[in-house]
């Protein structure tokens, strides 16, 4: 009675006729399968006994809500064909469980003992996954003694978590009446299950270069029956499911029987109190905010004012990288053309910011690896690597110049920003070969020493730039190339040699001007903010953007080979990543005048440049007051009516 009560308050009976026509239309079946929406809370509230059984035994909770829907459906005459009340498969879908401990399963201390089939709340990390493959849901079997009632009327056999695709089809299953053989009518088979690795999110902290802990973190297989094709490799998602024991003699395999699936969604970060009150002490102007947040960043790794713009660039990809609401993704790859071993050690350390940062080994999986699946269906099981895995976010590639030529051909490829797997169909037991596309989804960091060769004869020519053992057309690949030059020398070696030292004699204490302090965990909440911000291009800003590209594209004959079809598309996203890390909402003139100067300086290192500017045009000067800012900004206001010169002659 509290089942009816409930379907009837929830406009579950409403959505069971509404699928009893969609059955009505098609053929005849051996299962009927329904999904009915169940909160845990209402049912709770409305008969405690139920929500108990709901939550502690959903097997029986789900034999309830079949009994109450076969006898609506033949009360009300829903499906005629519907004779018995096996033919009806019912499917509990939780909307949530109870926040307690009770009902969460942490996928990094989980155990796996004998538990009661109790749905649990876990969230983790698709590391792999099998195709949708073939398996019975449910079946139809007859009697083959022809006098025996049984030989019409049918027995149905229905999947039930933990059990085998074995205990629901074999060839030695008994008639209840007359203990005859029975035989599959296969002509009623329901199929389709998908097999998906998940693994705890922090295990990929492992992945971004980080010191190596004791902790080791073990996957969880998860079985889609009716979820197929719901979650996608390199994804976070939350889960509720039925905890399983799998029996496959010798062996039992503990595994998650899927009942929702959710993607997760990072919870939105507000801005430290310190850089609130530094975007209010530098409102009098829109340079300085980017300026003083690129100057004070990873003091853990370079001290202020050391390669100040590579640290801005940093900062611009990580706010710049994200999936928005549409599935769309953006990026921005950087390519540092440089001789200096500590770029290396301050990329990596800006990989802590990112939403999910992995630091590629030249001698891992980049794309994708296959292997057999041991769970029984024998497919083929796509393990992601560290492309696919740094989904939503960055993947370091390292220095460039340790990957043979094969695999520097792959990341060119990636321009199309789609990742082919092929699955031989002998190997994996299917008939036909098979082909499935991933989209590539994080922006790529890459690191070339401008110190070995490359191959190619030398060329004295402007913008010629040695960029080691990386081709032009593989840097032509990347949003931004940044040169780190050692400009001052000896005065570089000596602030660097001086700020190791103080780090190492007393760790922990500042050595910068306490004024200008941030934490990594200020600049984690800058980014995770930033990346969340909506915005859109001001007049000033699209008449210099387009101002800019046309007149490049006037100026540069296609013989230099600089491809100016995408370059729109870069200048609009560095402007927009510049306008976000400066906590704006709207892309000023200003955000555009140093998506130029970026997009010009990393052009001109590959090729002619088309406008005259300094070697380090965003960075004129040292940063070490508030003079220094004030002759920054004169600075750029010089270059800002260069850019228009440029553009109106």
């Amino acid at each position: 009675e509290s089942v009816l009560v409930y379907l009837d308050r929830s406009g579950g009976l409403k959505k069971l006729c509404e699928n009893c026509k969609h059955f009505n239309t098609q053929q005849t079946e051996a299962v009927y399968r329904f999904c009915i929406g169940v909160n845990p809370a209402d049912v709770l509230e409305l008969d405690p006994v139920l929500g108990d059984c709901v939550l502690h035994d959903p097997l029986k909770a789900t034999a309830l809500f079949q009994s109450v829907c076969f006898l609506a459906i033949k009360t009300l005459s829903l499906i005629e064909k519907i004779h018995m009340e096996s033919q009806v498969n019912v499917i509990l879908k939780f909307t949530h469980l109870p926040p307690f401990p009770e009902y969460t399963l942490d996928l990094s201390s989980f155990p796996r003992l004998c538990r009661p089939l109790r749905p649990v709340s876990m969230e983790g990390l698709v590391i792999s996954m099998t195709r949708v493959t073939k398996y019975t849901q449910g079946a139809r079997f007859l009697c083959t003694d022809d006098d025996c009632p049984c030989s019409t009327f049918h027995h149905i056999r229905v999947h039930a978590p933990g059990a085998t695709e074995s205990a629901t089809v074999r060839n030695d299953f008994s008639c209840m009446m007359c203990s005859s053989q029975l035989k599959e009518d296969v002509k009623f088979r329901v199929l389709g299950k998908q097999l998906v690795e998940l693994i705890h999110v922090k295990a990929l902290d492992v992945l971004r270069g980080h010191e190596q802990s004791s902790m080791r973190y073990q996957s969880v297989t998860l079985f889609l029956r009716e979820l197929c094709n719901s979650m996608r490799i390199g994804r976070y998602y939350r889960v509720l499911g039925i905890p399983a024991h799998v029996h496959q003699w010798p062996n039992i395999t503990w595994s998650v029987e899927a009942n929702s699936v959710q993607p997760w969604e990072p919870v939105d970060c507000k801005v430290s109190a310190r850089f609130q009150e530094l975007l209010k002490g530098t409102a009098s102007s829109p340079w300085r905010f980017s300026a003083i947040v690129a100057h004070c960043f990873g003091l853990d790794v370079a001290p202020q004012g050391l390669y100040n713009t590579l640290k801005l660039s940093l900062l611009l990809s990580l706010v710049q990288t994200r999936i928005d609401e549409k599935d769309t993704f953006h990026n921005l790859d950087l390519l540092v053309v440089t001789t200096d071993t500590l770029i290396l050690d301050l990329m990596t350390y800006s990989l802590s910011l990112a939403y999910r940062g992995i630091r590629h080994q030249a001698t891992g999986e980049m794309f994708a690896c296959l292997s057999r699946d041991e769970h029984g269906a024998g497919t083929a099981n796509i393990h992601a690597g560290s492309v696919l895995l740094a989904t939503g976010g960055v993947c370091l590639l390292g220095d460039l110049s340790y990957y043979r030529k094969d695999k520097l051909d792959s990341i060119k490829s990636m321009e199309t920003r789609t990742l082919s797997v092929f699955i031989p169909g002998k190997k994996y037991g299917e008939d036909a070969d098979q082909q499935l596309s991933f989209p590539v989804q994080c922006s790529f960091w890459a690191v070339t020493d401008s110190s070995r060769r490359s191959g190619r004869a030398d060329c004295g020519a402007l913008g010629a730039a040695e960029m080691g053992a990386v081709p032009t057309q593989l840097a032509d690949a990347f949003g931004l190339v940044i040169e780190c030059r050692d400009r001052v020398g000896e005065q570089a070696l000596l602030a660097q040699t001086v700020h190791t030292l103080q780090h190492a004699v007393q760790s922990g204490k500042p050595h910068d001007p306490p004024c200008w302090e941030f934490s990594t965990q200020d600049y984690q909440e800058l980014v995770a903010h930033a990346q969340g911000l909506q915005v859109e291009l001001s007049p000033a800003a699209e008449k210099i953007i387009h101002g800019y590209y046309m007149a490049s594209r006037r100026v540069r004959s296609q013989g230099q080979g600089v491809n100016m079809s995408v370059a729109s598309i870069k200048l609009i996203s560095l402007a927009e990543a510049h306008c976000k890390l400066c906590l704006r909402t709207q892309v000023l003139e200003q955000d555009a005048v140093i998506a130029v100067l970026l997009y010009e300086s990393s052009v001109s290192l590959k090729h002619a440049s088309a406008l005259i500017i300094p070697p380090d045009p965003v960075f004129p000067c040292d940063l070490g007051d508030v003079d220094g800012l004030c002759k920054r900004d004169a600075a750029l206001d010089e270059l800002h009516q260069l850019i228009l010169r440029f553009i109106y002659t």
